[in-house]
Protein backbone atom coordinates (compact mmCIF):
# COMPACT_ATOMS: atom_id res chain seq x y z
CA UNK A 1 0.00 0.00 0.00
CA UNK A 2 1.57 3.59 -0.55
CA UNK A 3 0.34 6.54 1.39
CA UNK A 4 -0.22 9.68 -0.26
CA UNK A 5 0.39 12.64 1.79
CA UNK A 6 -0.40 16.36 0.58
CA UNK A 7 2.06 18.81 1.29
CA UNK A 8 1.55 20.33 5.43
CA UNK A 9 -0.28 23.26 5.50
CA UNK A 10 2.09 26.31 5.52
CA UNK A 11 2.07 28.19 9.06
CA UNK A 12 0.49 31.84 8.96
CA UNK A 13 3.16 34.34 9.76
CA UNK A 14 2.44 36.17 12.27
CA UNK A 15 3.86 39.14 11.39
CA UNK A 16 1.66 38.80 7.96
CA UNK A 17 -1.67 38.42 10.12
CA UNK A 18 -0.50 41.27 12.65
CA UNK A 19 -0.35 43.72 9.62
CA UNK A 20 -3.71 42.75 8.15
CA UNK A 21 -5.21 43.35 12.03
CA UNK A 22 -3.29 46.99 12.01
CA UNK A 23 -4.57 47.39 8.69
CA UNK A 24 -8.17 46.21 9.11
CA UNK A 25 -8.73 48.51 12.47
CA UNK A 26 -6.97 51.96 10.60
CA UNK A 27 -10.02 51.38 8.07
CA UNK A 28 -12.44 50.83 10.98
CA UNK A 29 -11.34 54.37 12.32
CA UNK A 30 -10.68 56.10 8.96
CA UNK A 31 -13.10 54.33 5.89
CA UNK A 32 -10.83 57.09 3.72
CA UNK A 33 -7.29 56.60 3.86
CA UNK A 34 -4.53 58.14 1.84
CA UNK A 35 -1.15 58.02 1.19
CA UNK A 36 -0.24 61.53 3.41
CA UNK A 37 -0.42 62.55 6.80
CA UNK A 38 0.14 60.72 9.68
CA UNK A 39 -1.93 57.77 8.74
CA UNK A 40 0.19 56.70 5.59
CA UNK A 41 1.59 54.28 7.13
CA UNK A 42 -1.29 52.17 7.58
CA UNK A 43 -2.29 53.12 4.10
CA UNK A 44 1.01 51.60 2.38
CA UNK A 45 -0.11 48.09 5.14
CA UNK A 46 -3.68 48.43 3.58
CA UNK A 47 -1.75 48.57 -0.36
CA UNK A 48 0.22 45.19 0.83
CA UNK A 49 -2.63 43.39 1.87
CA UNK A 50 -5.35 44.35 -0.22
CA UNK A 51 -6.72 41.42 -1.54
CA UNK A 52 -6.85 39.80 1.57
CA UNK A 53 -8.55 43.02 3.53
CA UNK A 54 -11.27 43.06 0.29
CA UNK A 55 -11.72 39.68 1.19
CA UNK A 56 -11.94 39.79 5.03
CA UNK A 57 -14.78 43.25 5.00
CA UNK A 58 -16.42 41.28 2.00
CA UNK A 59 -17.20 37.94 4.23
CA UNK A 60 -16.87 39.45 7.44
CA UNK A 61 -18.89 42.57 7.14
CA UNK A 62 -20.35 43.08 3.73
CA UNK A 63 -18.32 46.24 3.07
CA UNK A 64 -16.36 46.86 -0.44
CA UNK A 65 -12.56 47.94 -0.09
CA UNK A 66 -11.52 50.00 -3.09
CA UNK A 67 -7.71 50.73 -2.98
CA UNK A 68 -5.84 52.98 -5.57
CA UNK A 69 -2.28 54.31 -5.84
CA UNK A 70 -3.14 57.35 -3.26
CA UNK A 71 -5.96 56.98 -1.50
CA UNK A 72 -8.18 53.55 0.01
CA UNK A 73 -12.01 53.52 0.66
CA UNK A 74 -14.21 51.42 3.08
CA UNK A 75 -17.72 51.69 1.90
CA UNK A 76 -19.81 51.52 5.19
CA UNK A 77 -22.77 50.30 5.07
CA UNK A 78 -24.79 52.08 7.69
CA UNK A 79 -27.40 50.81 10.56
CA UNK A 80 -30.80 51.86 9.58
CA UNK A 81 -32.31 54.66 11.24
CA UNK A 82 -29.45 54.85 13.89
CA UNK A 83 -28.90 58.78 14.69
CA UNK A 84 -25.95 58.01 17.21
CA UNK A 85 -23.01 58.18 15.25
CA UNK A 86 -23.58 62.03 13.45
CA UNK A 87 -21.19 64.23 11.59
CA UNK A 88 -19.60 66.30 14.39
CA UNK A 89 -19.09 69.75 13.60
CA UNK A 90 -15.42 71.20 13.81
CA UNK A 91 -14.69 73.55 17.00
CA UNK A 92 -14.61 73.08 20.63
CA UNK A 93 -17.99 72.19 21.59
CA UNK A 94 -18.76 69.18 18.77
CA UNK A 95 -22.18 69.52 17.60
CA UNK A 96 -23.70 66.92 15.68
CA UNK A 97 -24.55 68.23 11.97
CA UNK A 98 -28.03 69.73 11.93
CA UNK A 99 -30.66 68.67 9.41
CA UNK A 100 -29.70 71.50 6.99
CA UNK A 101 -25.97 71.32 7.45
CA UNK A 102 -26.53 67.17 6.16
CA UNK A 103 -28.36 68.91 3.28
CA UNK A 104 -25.64 71.45 2.63
CA UNK A 105 -22.93 68.62 2.32
CA UNK A 106 -25.25 66.90 -0.45
CA UNK A 107 -25.66 69.73 -2.70
CA UNK A 108 -21.80 70.63 -1.75
CA UNK A 109 -20.93 67.38 -3.12
CA UNK A 110 -22.94 67.45 -5.96
CA UNK A 111 -21.67 70.89 -7.00
CA UNK A 112 -18.32 69.81 -6.79
CA UNK A 113 -19.01 67.19 -9.30
CA UNK A 114 -19.18 69.42 -12.03
CA UNK A 115 -16.45 72.20 -10.57
CA UNK A 116 -13.29 73.06 -11.74
CA UNK A 117 -10.39 71.36 -10.03
CA UNK A 118 -9.76 74.24 -8.10
CA UNK A 119 -11.68 77.60 -7.20
CA UNK A 120 -13.01 80.60 -5.06
CA UNK A 121 -15.05 79.80 -2.01
CA UNK A 122 -17.51 82.54 -4.12
CA UNK A 123 -17.75 80.55 -7.22
CA UNK A 124 -18.27 77.40 -5.35
CA UNK A 125 -21.11 78.86 -3.05
CA UNK A 126 -22.90 79.75 -6.73
CA UNK A 127 -22.65 76.33 -7.91
CA UNK A 128 -23.88 75.29 -4.41
CA UNK A 129 -27.29 77.87 -5.12
CA UNK A 130 -27.50 76.68 -8.77
CA UNK A 131 -27.64 72.68 -7.27
CA UNK A 132 -29.88 73.52 -4.49
CA UNK A 133 -32.52 75.29 -7.75
CA UNK A 134 -32.07 72.23 -9.20
CA UNK A 135 -32.87 69.67 -6.48
CA UNK A 136 -35.99 72.60 -5.91
CA UNK A 137 -34.87 72.95 -2.20
CA UNK A 138 -35.40 76.55 -0.11
CA UNK A 139 -31.60 77.77 0.10
CA UNK A 140 -30.71 81.66 1.24
CA UNK A 141 -26.61 81.23 1.45
CA UNK A 142 -26.87 85.11 2.60
CA UNK A 143 -28.64 84.41 5.43
CA UNK A 144 -26.23 83.45 8.71
CA UNK A 145 -27.93 80.39 9.27
CA UNK A 146 -27.15 79.17 6.05
CA UNK A 147 -23.78 79.95 5.85
CA UNK A 148 -23.41 78.38 8.67
CA UNK A 149 -24.49 75.42 7.83
CA UNK A 150 -22.70 75.43 4.34
CA UNK A 151 -19.14 76.25 6.20
CA UNK A 152 -19.94 72.59 8.56
CA UNK A 153 -19.97 70.86 5.07
CA UNK A 154 -16.69 72.69 3.91
CA UNK A 155 -14.78 72.43 6.95
CA UNK A 156 -16.14 68.63 7.15
CA UNK A 157 -14.44 67.81 3.81
CA UNK A 158 -11.48 69.68 4.42
CA UNK A 159 -10.91 67.06 7.28
CA UNK A 160 -11.54 64.29 4.53
CA UNK A 161 -9.02 65.66 2.23
CA UNK A 162 -11.67 66.48 -0.17
CA UNK A 163 -10.88 69.88 -0.29
CA UNK A 164 -8.01 72.10 0.62
CA UNK A 165 -7.78 75.43 1.32
CA UNK A 166 -4.81 76.90 -0.47
CA UNK A 167 -4.82 80.75 0.15
CA UNK A 168 -7.15 82.58 2.22
CA UNK A 169 -6.61 86.01 1.83
CA UNK A 170 -8.92 87.96 4.30
CA UNK A 171 -9.59 84.89 6.29
CA UNK A 172 -10.53 81.98 4.68
CA UNK A 173 -13.33 79.68 5.66
CA UNK A 174 -13.72 80.38 9.29
CA UNK A 175 -14.22 84.59 8.50
CA UNK A 176 -16.33 83.91 5.72
CA UNK A 177 -18.87 82.37 8.22
CA UNK A 178 -19.66 85.48 9.81
CA UNK A 179 -18.06 87.81 6.66
CA UNK A 180 -19.24 86.78 2.89
CA UNK A 181 -17.13 88.68 1.58
CA UNK A 182 -13.88 86.86 3.14
CA UNK A 183 -12.07 84.86 0.19
CA UNK A 184 -10.54 81.05 0.46
CA UNK A 185 -9.19 79.58 -2.65
CA UNK A 186 -9.93 75.92 -2.35
CA UNK A 187 -8.42 72.56 -4.65
CA UNK A 188 -10.60 69.78 -5.11
CA UNK A 189 -8.75 66.40 -4.35
CA UNK A 190 -10.63 64.51 -7.45
CA UNK A 191 -10.14 60.85 -6.46
CA UNK A 192 -11.15 61.22 -3.08
CA UNK A 193 -14.62 62.78 -4.10
CA UNK A 194 -14.96 60.11 -6.39
CA UNK A 195 -14.94 57.58 -3.84
CA UNK A 196 -16.81 59.31 -0.95
CA UNK A 197 -20.42 58.30 -2.16
CA UNK A 198 -21.12 55.07 -0.54
CA UNK A 199 -23.55 54.30 -3.12
CA UNK A 200 -25.39 55.86 -5.68
CA UNK A 201 -28.80 57.67 -5.77
CA UNK A 202 -30.31 55.93 -8.84
CA UNK A 203 -33.78 54.44 -8.19
CA UNK A 204 -34.08 55.48 -4.55
CA UNK A 205 -37.20 58.18 -3.72
CA UNK A 206 -36.63 59.35 -0.41
CA UNK A 207 -33.75 59.77 2.35
CA UNK A 208 -35.83 56.36 4.15
CA UNK A 209 -35.02 54.33 1.18
CA UNK A 210 -31.29 55.36 1.13
CA UNK A 211 -30.99 54.32 4.69
CA UNK A 212 -33.09 51.10 4.55
CA UNK A 213 -31.27 50.12 1.81
CA UNK A 214 -27.76 51.36 2.85
CA UNK A 215 -28.21 48.87 5.98
CA UNK A 216 -29.10 45.70 4.17
CA UNK A 217 -26.57 43.23 5.06
CA UNK A 218 -25.15 41.48 2.13
CA UNK A 219 -27.07 38.24 0.48
CA UNK A 220 -24.55 35.90 1.54
CA UNK A 221 -24.39 37.49 5.05
CA UNK A 222 -27.98 37.48 6.63
CA UNK A 223 -27.90 37.44 10.69
CA UNK A 224 -24.28 36.74 10.61
CA UNK A 225 -23.50 40.05 8.87
CA UNK A 226 -26.09 42.35 10.33
CA UNK A 227 -24.94 41.64 14.27
CA UNK A 228 -21.27 41.77 13.37
CA UNK A 229 -21.74 45.30 11.85
CA UNK A 230 -24.41 46.14 14.84
CA UNK A 231 -21.15 45.41 17.74
CA UNK A 232 -18.25 46.85 15.75
CA UNK A 233 -20.46 50.01 14.53
CA UNK A 234 -22.27 50.24 17.76
CA UNK A 235 -20.83 48.20 20.30
CA UNK A 236 -23.08 46.70 23.00
CA UNK A 237 -25.82 44.35 21.69
CA UNK A 238 -29.17 44.48 23.17
CA UNK A 239 -30.64 40.74 22.96
CA UNK A 240 -33.83 41.80 23.33
CA UNK A 241 -33.82 44.38 20.30
CA UNK A 242 -32.68 41.01 18.19
CA UNK A 243 -35.33 39.18 15.46
CA UNK A 244 -36.00 36.09 16.04
CA UNK A 245 -34.24 34.81 13.50
CA UNK A 246 -30.64 36.72 14.89
CA UNK A 247 -31.68 36.02 18.11
CA UNK A 248 -30.97 31.90 17.51
CA UNK A 249 -28.46 32.68 15.52
CA UNK A 250 -26.47 34.78 17.87
CA UNK A 251 -27.33 32.00 20.84
CA UNK A 252 -25.49 29.22 18.84
CA UNK A 253 -22.51 31.34 17.29
CA UNK A 254 -21.63 33.77 19.68
CA UNK A 255 -18.64 32.14 21.26
CA UNK A 256 -17.60 31.40 17.87
CA UNK A 257 -17.57 35.11 16.64
CA UNK A 258 -15.67 35.94 20.34
CA UNK A 259 -12.62 34.29 18.45
CA UNK A 260 -13.40 35.46 14.95
CA UNK A 261 -13.68 38.99 15.88
CA UNK A 262 -10.26 38.93 18.00
CA UNK A 263 -8.60 37.03 14.83
CA UNK A 264 -9.98 40.06 12.33
CA UNK A 265 -9.31 43.35 14.10
CA UNK A 266 -7.96 42.46 17.83
CA UNK A 267 -11.21 42.99 19.84
CA UNK A 268 -12.40 41.48 22.82
CA UNK A 269 -16.58 40.22 22.93
CA UNK A 270 -17.36 40.41 26.37
CA UNK A 271 -20.67 37.82 26.52
CA UNK A 272 -23.34 37.98 28.86
CA UNK A 273 -26.99 36.97 29.13
CA UNK A 274 -28.52 39.83 28.40
CA UNK A 275 -26.18 40.73 25.37
CA UNK A 276 -22.45 41.25 24.37
CA UNK A 277 -20.27 44.29 24.42
CA UNK A 278 -17.70 44.66 22.32
CA UNK A 279 -14.28 46.24 23.77
CA UNK A 280 -10.93 47.39 21.87
CA UNK A 281 -7.89 46.84 24.54
CA UNK A 282 -5.98 49.68 22.86
CA UNK A 283 -8.73 52.39 23.01
CA UNK A 284 -8.37 53.37 19.13
CA UNK A 285 -11.50 52.79 17.39
CA UNK A 286 -13.90 54.68 19.87
CA UNK A 287 -15.10 57.58 18.61
CA UNK A 288 -16.20 58.62 21.93
CA UNK A 289 -14.51 57.82 25.38
CA UNK A 290 -16.30 57.36 28.33
CA UNK A 291 -15.41 57.29 31.42
CA UNK A 292 -13.00 59.76 29.71
CA UNK A 293 -10.83 63.25 30.69
CA UNK A 294 -12.67 66.36 31.53
CA UNK A 295 -15.74 67.73 34.12
CA UNK A 296 -18.73 67.00 32.43
CA UNK A 297 -17.50 62.96 32.07
CA UNK A 298 -16.39 62.78 35.28
CA UNK A 299 -19.66 63.84 36.86
CA UNK A 300 -21.54 61.81 34.00
CA UNK A 301 -20.09 58.85 35.47
CA UNK A 302 -21.42 59.52 39.46
CA UNK A 303 -24.64 60.52 37.75
CA UNK A 304 -24.57 57.46 36.27
CA UNK A 305 -24.13 55.16 39.20
CA UNK A 306 -26.63 56.60 41.16
CA UNK A 307 -28.98 56.25 37.91
CA UNK A 308 -28.23 52.55 37.83
CA UNK A 309 -28.62 51.97 41.89
CA UNK A 310 -31.97 53.29 41.16
CA UNK A 311 -33.19 50.47 38.97
CA UNK A 312 -30.97 47.47 40.22
CA UNK A 313 -33.34 45.80 42.30
CA UNK A 314 -36.93 46.38 39.56
CA UNK A 315 -37.99 43.60 37.51
CA UNK A 316 -39.59 43.59 33.92
CA UNK A 317 -37.21 44.75 30.70
CA UNK A 318 -33.71 42.65 31.63
CA UNK A 319 -31.77 45.42 29.36
CA UNK A 320 -33.35 48.39 29.84
CA UNK A 321 -34.95 49.71 32.92
CA UNK A 322 -37.21 52.58 33.76
CA UNK A 323 -35.82 55.61 36.26
CA UNK A 324 -38.28 57.94 37.13
CA UNK A 325 -38.31 62.45 36.47
CA UNK A 326 -37.92 62.14 40.52
CA UNK A 327 -35.22 59.95 40.79
CA UNK A 328 -33.38 61.49 37.63
CA UNK A 329 -33.47 64.89 39.66
CA UNK A 330 -32.16 63.24 43.14
CA UNK A 331 -29.77 61.83 41.45
CA UNK A 332 -28.47 65.47 39.93
CA UNK A 333 -29.06 66.91 42.74
CA UNK A 334 -26.77 64.49 44.95
CA UNK A 335 -23.57 64.99 42.46
CA UNK A 336 -24.24 68.70 42.07
CA UNK A 337 -24.56 69.21 46.17
CA UNK A 338 -21.17 66.75 46.59
CA UNK A 339 -19.12 67.70 43.81
CA UNK A 340 -19.55 71.17 43.51
CA UNK A 341 -15.91 72.35 42.64
CA UNK A 342 -15.61 69.95 40.26
CA UNK A 343 -18.45 72.02 37.85
CA UNK A 344 -17.44 73.97 35.10
CA UNK A 345 -18.39 77.91 35.80
CA UNK A 346 -20.76 77.45 33.10
CA UNK A 347 -22.35 74.47 34.33
CA UNK A 348 -22.43 76.08 38.45
CA UNK A 349 -24.86 79.57 36.56
CA UNK A 350 -26.65 77.13 34.46
CA UNK A 351 -27.80 73.68 36.14
CA UNK A 352 -30.24 72.52 33.43
CA UNK A 353 -27.29 73.05 30.69
CA UNK A 354 -25.79 70.60 33.01
CA UNK A 355 -28.15 67.95 33.44
CA UNK A 356 -28.74 68.71 29.42
CA UNK A 357 -25.08 67.90 28.56
CA UNK A 358 -24.29 64.80 30.69
CA UNK A 359 -28.21 63.15 29.78
CA UNK A 360 -26.68 63.70 26.38
CA UNK A 361 -23.42 62.21 26.92
CA UNK A 362 -24.94 59.53 28.61
CA UNK A 363 -27.51 58.92 25.53
CA UNK A 364 -24.49 59.50 22.62
CA UNK A 365 -22.68 56.02 24.38
CA UNK A 366 -25.86 54.22 24.68
CA UNK A 367 -26.16 54.27 28.54
CA UNK A 368 -29.45 56.16 28.70
CA UNK A 369 -32.55 56.81 26.60
CA UNK A 370 -35.21 59.44 27.67
CA UNK A 371 -38.30 57.91 29.17
CA UNK A 372 -41.40 58.74 29.63
CA UNK A 373 -42.63 62.01 31.60
CA UNK A 374 -39.19 63.26 31.83
CA UNK A 375 -37.24 60.45 33.14
CA UNK A 376 -35.43 57.99 31.31
CA UNK A 377 -34.28 53.93 30.63
CA UNK A 378 -31.32 52.98 31.74
CA UNK A 379 -28.96 50.13 30.05
CA UNK A 380 -27.61 47.36 32.02
CA UNK A 381 -24.59 48.15 30.96
CA UNK A 382 -24.43 50.60 33.34
CA UNK A 383 -23.91 48.25 35.82
CA UNK A 384 -20.41 47.95 34.52
CA UNK A 385 -19.39 51.89 35.57
CA UNK A 386 -20.86 51.28 39.64
CA UNK A 387 -18.49 50.72 42.14
CA UNK A 388 -19.03 47.47 43.95
CA UNK A 389 -16.86 45.13 46.08
CA UNK A 390 -16.27 41.38 45.08
CA UNK A 391 -14.72 39.16 46.68
CA UNK A 392 -11.54 37.47 44.59
CA UNK A 393 -13.21 34.01 42.95
CA UNK A 394 -16.74 35.02 43.69
CA UNK A 395 -18.20 36.89 40.44
CA UNK A 396 -20.33 35.70 38.17
CA UNK A 397 -19.80 35.68 34.55
CA UNK A 398 -23.64 34.91 33.79
CA UNK A 399 -25.13 38.23 33.84
CA UNK A 400 -24.54 41.34 31.15
CA UNK A 401 -22.16 43.77 33.81
CA UNK A 402 -23.82 42.39 37.01
CA UNK A 403 -23.29 40.01 39.01
CA UNK A 404 -26.37 37.24 38.97
CA UNK A 405 -28.39 36.04 35.84
CA UNK A 406 -30.55 39.44 36.04
CA UNK A 407 -30.52 42.99 36.16
CA UNK A 408 -27.74 43.94 38.78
Amino acid sequence: MILRFGRPAEAEDPYAAEERRRAARALLRTPLLTAEGPAADDFRLVRRHRDELTRLFAEGLGYRLEVESRVARLFKAGLGRDASRPLLRRGDRKRPFSPRAYAMLCLTIAALTRSKDQLLVDELVAQVRSAAADARLDVDLDSYADRRALHAALTALIELGVLRERDHDGGGLERWAQDRNARSLLDVVRDRLRLLLARSFTGLGSAGDLLQTAALPSASGGARVAIRRRLVESPVLSVTELSDERAEWWQKNRNRESERLREMFGLELELRAEGALLIDPDGELSDLDFPGIGSTKHLALLVLERLARCCADRGGDPVWRPVAVEEVDAAFREVTEAYPTAMTKQHRADPGAFRTDVLELLTAVGLVRPGADGGCLVHAASARYAPRPVLAGTASQGSLFGQAEEFP
